[in-house]
């Protein structure tokens, strides 16, 4: 079992990553998500659904106002921004979590902590918008780096690798030393492997198995194949009938990778439902300790 340790300590808060694992629960804005989209739109709801996953166990709350799925349509900064802020103004000074903005946009990410986010999660890893990492520098937060295979538009056309660890590891190599050249502490990196993000059934399967190949990037690894297509995609083959993101199964499924994920290294694991994941690494990080 791969565990190595690592202490996040910003602002008013610390994660302390390896004998525990993090949970962080997704609260989609967007009315496009393939799991979620409209069910948590409204301020009023998004919110409320944030405070639900605090209470389930969550120990980072991810805000997105903009779906990534494969050919998702982009949103514009204008909209984006009017779905995120005020769900983060009214949060961020009633839980006692960070809360993370998915964006790819520096304008979002610094309006975001202005109304009291504490890191960024930039899938693209700097590759859309580089003055991501000139906010995270300047309010000494967190940045999570994200591996993807093109854009949301494309990603799942045809990816092909020819060495996926190594291609995966050398790009988040890359974002790394960017974000540090950019004044990121190095300390305050977090790296994603991207499942999903321009991977086949196949890339996400070996990416789940191999991810300690990742452990010498020298830092906490999220990973997020939560009600993911290839989980979806196994089933429905095994059940042969479409199974869709809300069936039961889905969720067994995500946390079979979850658990291989944090086996093989995983610090921070990204979830829509937080209480099954807060029951299964506890049980997991127990085993882990003995």
């Amino acid at each position: 079992m791969f565990m190595q340790h690592f202490s996040l300590r910003w602002k008013n808060f610390e994660l302390d990553l390896g004998l525990r694992t993090a949970v962080m629960g997704i609260v989609n804005i967007t009315p496009d998500s393939f799991s979620d989209g409209g069910l948590f739109y409204s301020t009023a709801a998004a919110v409320a659904q944030a405070q639900r996953l605090v209470a389930a166990g969550a120990d980072i709350i991810d805000i997105g106002g903009e779906s990534s799925r494969p050919f998702a349509a982009e949103v514009t900064a204008e909209e984006e921004l009017r779905r995120v802020v005020p769900v983060i103004e009214q949060l961020a000074p009633n839980i006692g979590v960070p809360i993370s903005i998915d964006t790819t946009k520096a304008l979002v990410a610094e309006a975001a902590i202005r109304a009291g986010a504490a890191m960024i999660n930039d899938i693209s890893a700097l590759h859309l918008d580089a003055a991501i990492a000139d906010v995270a520098a300047r309010h000494g937060v967190p940045l999570i780096l994200m591996h993807m295979k093109g854009t949301p538009r494309t990603m799942q056309v045809d990816p092909v690798y020819d060495d996926l660890l190594g291609e995966v590891r050398a790009y988040l190599q890359s974002a790394m030393a960017r974000a540090v050249q950019a004044g990121v502490p190095r300390h305050l990196l977090i790296v994603d492997p991207g499942i999903g993000f321009g991977k086949t059934l196949t890339h996400n399967l070996l990416l789940l198995k191999h991810l300690h190949q990742l452990a010498d990037l020298g830092a906490p690894i999220l990973i997020g194949p939560s009600r993911k297509a290839f989980i979806r995609k196994l089933l429905s083959d095994a059940l042969q009938e479409e199974v869709k993101a809300d069936r039961p199964e889905v969720e067994t499924g995500t946390q079979a990778t979850l658990a291989a994920a944090i086996l093989n290294g995983a610090h921070i694991v990204r979830v829509h439902d937080v209480a099954n994941t807060r029951a299964m690494v506890t049980v997991l990080d127990a085993i882990r300790k003995v």
